[in-house]
């Protein structure tokens, strides 16, 4: 049995989380849900031990016996491989660590290294750098590493995050399996949906405190959980488009035409003979599975991917590898991704992330107009983040990082908007406020968008293009195929 008595956590900034009553019992299997902010990440980290108490008892729990997945821990394992990137000194480009050594990192245990490998089917990923990996299979990594501890608590913050359909239910099935051989595990969601049905309690943070607790069904019906969990979309609606964004030609209907499009590395075929064209209003969704270069196809288009000068690509009108400047077509697009928020390094406060949507740029170096800050700060208001709009952005949850990266790549309301996942980490209520943004932005008929997401829930009318991998296959690459959304 775990329990936390009269806990306080100093956070900084003069916050801290505050647990007065938790107890978990050993025949019980909890989750812990609660908005973007409320303290799950930071629950989380103090049952692995990475944030000390100042107060109150916590018995029951060794934080040496504690596995933890978390979006933290997966940044953290990015940032350790940028920082061994020798390619400045060897002019080599560096996949990264092998990710048989990073499952070696934690067990010398080959027996159960394979066991886990066969479970969630990256054998053929083993001799693969953790750089070139998808989202989805970095994901997988980092579990597999959590379940390689053996007997140890298991602290799950959004495990199923980035993982498609498939691989989120095999997770299930293999979370169920460890729980029955006595496993205990602890649960950090913000979707409902993604409670596993054999969770029995759950309990519920707001504003750095546990406001309930106890079995799933009682926690549910409790009429302040219920409040915190509705959205409410009446007072929903796009800011002004700064006069100063970017216009594309009205003449030019064909944002995007790809050739017999091709992406390949030295040991592995992503896709080619892909014939893709992209027409002024058209909305797709881009579905398949981890791996199969969903991300990369992305990268084509928004000229973040080398092999775009290798290719019959067409953006705007502009043929890449025709003298043109990136600038020329990144100024008509915007962008949210999982890569894009690890690698927003730059120390910046969340409207000058805001901001810098409107040149483009990872940080702020541009002069910024008073009606530019009126207008992130506007961006701000509706995700409910504009008092938080000169503390550091590093400093906010990942969830509410993700808010602001988002108004980041609204606020210019682009020609051709990509949304990778866009609603990876956000709690039910944020989710459907971005689900609104983006009918908003159909509606407006001036933004084309390109949506990948592994929910089919999150699929709106809109998307009634679609670019499907149907097949993916290790020496022929991924075989996509355009459909008709189906009602």
């Amino acid at each position: 049995m775990i329990h936390l008595h009269n806990i306080c956590a100093p956070l900084g900034d003069h916050l801290s989380l505050n647990i007065e009553e938790l107890c978990i019992k050993g025949n019980s299997s909890w989750a812990i849900i609660g908005s973007n902010g409320s303290g799950k990440s930071a629950l989380a980290s103090l049952l692995s031990g990475h944030i000390a108490y100042t107060q109150g008892t916590i018995t029951g729990l060794n934080s040496a016996n504690v596995s933890a997945v978390s979006f933290e821990i997966q940044q953290q394992l990015i940032d350790r491989e940028q920082e061994r990137d020798d390619s400045d000194i060897t002019n080599q480009v560096w996949p990264g660590t092998p990710v048989l050594e990073l499952l070696q990192e934690v067990s010398d245990d080959d027996k159960q290294i394979q066991h886990w490998v066969n479970a969630f089917a990256i054998k053929h990923l083993l001799e693969k750098g953790f750089r070139k990996l998808s989202t989805g299979e970095s994901r997988k990594v980092i579990l597999i590493r959590a379940l390689l501890q053996t007997n140890s608590l298991l602290v799950l913050d959004e495990p199923f995050d980035g993982l498609d359909a498939h691989s989120q239910q095999a997770l299930q099935d293999i979370l169920k399996q460890q729980f029955e051989h006595g496993r205990p595990i602890i649960f950090i969601l913000n979707r409902l949906d993604e409670v596993p049905s054999w969770v029995s309690h759950l309990g519920f943070l707001h504003n750095l405190s546990l406001l309930a607790q106890g079995e799933k069904q009682t926690v549910l019906n409790n009429e302040t959980v219920k409040a915190f969990l509705t959205f409410n979309d009446q007072t929903l609606s796009l800011p002004e488009r700064d006069n100063c964004s970017p216009v594309l030609d009205s003449n030019i209907q064909s944002l995007v035409h790809l050739a017999n499009g091709k992406v390949a590395y030295s040991d592995r075929l992503i896709f080619q003979n892909l014939n893709w064209t992209i027409k002024r209003g058209e909305h797709w969704a881009v579905l398949g599975p981890n791996g199969c270069g969903k991300s990369t196809l992305l990268n084509l288009i928004s000229g973040d991917h080398p092999q775009c000068y290798a290719n019959d690509l067409t953006v705007f009108g502009i043929k890449r590898g025709s003298g043109e400047s990136i600038w020329d077509i990144k100024q008509h697009i915007g962008i949210i991704s999982a890569a894009l928020q690890w690698n927003y390094k730059a120390s910046t406060n969340v409207i000058s992330a805001v901001v810098s949507g409107l040149f483009d740029s990872i940080g702020l170096y541009n002069q910024v107009e008073d009606h530019q800050k009126a207008l992130a700060l506007a961006w701000l208001k509706q995700v409910k983040l504009e008092h938080k709009a000169n503390e550091p952005l590093h400093q906010l949850s990942y969830g509410e990082q993700r808010l602001v990266l988002i108004c980041r790549a609204m606020i210019k309301q682009p020609a051709l908007l990509i949304l990778d996942e866009p609603c990876q980490g956000l709690d039910e209520p944020n989710r459907q406020l971005v689900l609104g943004f983006i009918s908003l932005l159909a509606q407006q008929n001036h933004t084309t968008m390109l949506y990948v997401t592994h929910h089919s829930g999150d699929l709106l009318p809109c998307f009634k293009q679609r670019l499907v991998c149907v097949n993916t296959h290790e020496e022929n690459g991924s075989t996509w195929q355009i459909q008709a959304r189906v009602d």
